[in-house]
């Protein structure tokens, strides 16, 4: 449509720029530097990250009178990759329900076979030790002596993804451990001692059927410590949205948030200054907001801050402490983190 000249049109129409992170990547693949910088890189950018055009700049010869800023950020659950793996562990008891040990056979072919065995040690009134062996569980075939038989233990080298799936589970469980099967990708079975006989897939799946490998959160949360440091999740979202302590204090305690117009400084404050008012909210107890979620619940200027046709702007989230900055950079996506800048748009008529 043509341009009516001379005359203008005030519009409420807010700009907004985002840093997304998509799912299994890190902040740090986005943004390595300490300042987060929004306005400034549009291109390439979706409806829900930006709807600004230009770089820094209004669209056209419009100007816009900013009259609030809020700070929005997301809290979605993360997605972590599924190729990247822990340094290897290995010796894990494979046992059943009871913490009895699985064993297989000598038995030729169609052999081994497979059995849960009870061991129980005694000391006799002559200070003897004495073990027993008893069958609690076995496919028809098991023949169990103590001599030959092996018990079936696991080495095992999983996924973050994994690991954070079974640290979840093994906090929500009432004896605080996770039961990883172990025909499952990254476990490797064998024999306790020696090299026979080999475990093979069709194997595995018939061990899977009377034991698994119980790991307690102590222990998953070391493998994912011996992950690269820079690789490793914030503990913020290894244990989300239980209260405090979450991902959106971090970011809006530990940053400082600035307003350019030109290079001239408009604002500058902490983050917290610029409440989100958008976004859930839940009255439970376990929930983190930045503010309750209703437009009128932000952040204005005591002035209008205006921005001239062809006038410059940005705004700049900077993380000032270096070990702040290398937790947040190991943030794992799905993540947004919004600016916008709420106000009207003064344009031409069409």
């Amino acid at each position: 449509m043509a341009v009516v000249q001379g005359i203008k049109e005030k519009v409420h129409l807010p700009l907004y720029d985002s840093i997304t992170v998509d799912p299994e990547k890190q902040l740090r693949d986005v943004e390595s530097s300490g300042t987060l910088k929004f306005f400034v890189n549009v291109q390439g950018k979706n409806k829900l990250e930006t709807n600004l055009q230009s770089a820094s700049l209004l669209p056209h010869y419009n100007t816009f009178e900013a009259r609030a800023m809020r700070v929005v950020i997301s809290d979605l659950p993360p997605d972590f990759p599924d190729d990247l793996t822990m340094l290897q562990e290995t010796g894990f008891s494979v046992t059943d329900d009871d913490d009895n040990s699985v064993f297989i056979d000598a038995s030729p072919t169609p052999g081994p076979f497979v059995g849960v065995v009870e061991v129980t040690t005694t000391i006799s009134a002559s200070g003897q030790t004495e073990t027993t062996f008893t069958v609690v569980d076995s496919e028809p075939n098991f023949c169990f002596v103590p001599t030959t038989s092996k018990e079936v233990v696991a080495d095992l080298r999983l996924s973050l993804d994994r690991l954070v799936e079974l640290l979840k589970e093994a906090r929500e469980s009432e004896d605080g451990f996770a039961a990883l099967s172990p025909d499952e990708d990254g476990v490797t079975l064998r024999p306790a001692t020696g090299t026979t006989p080999s475990i093979n897939e069709n194997l595995a799946a018939r061990i899977a059927d009377f034991g698994a490998i119980f790991l307690s959160a102590g222990e998953i949360e070391s493998f994912i410590e011996s992950l690269p440091e820079k690789n490793q999740p914030p503990k913020e979202q290894l244990n989300p949205n239980n209260g405090s302590g979450t991902l959106i204090g971090k970011i809006v305690y530990n940053t400082v948030t600035s307003f350019f117009v030109g290079e001239k400084t408009m604002i500058s404050m902490p983050t917290w200054f610029f409440p989100a008012g958008a976004g859930p909210y839940s009255q439970t107890g376990n929930f983190a907001t930045h503010g309750e979620p209703s437009p009128t619940a932000t952040f204005r200027f005591a002035e209008p801050i205006y921005i001239d046709k062809q006038q410059n702007f940005r705004v700049e989230i900077e993380i000032p402490d270096a070990d702040t900055l290398k937790d947040l950079q190991r943030i794992y996506g799905p993540f947004n983190l919004w600016v916008v800048l709420d106000g009207y748009m003064t344009r031409d008529v069409q």
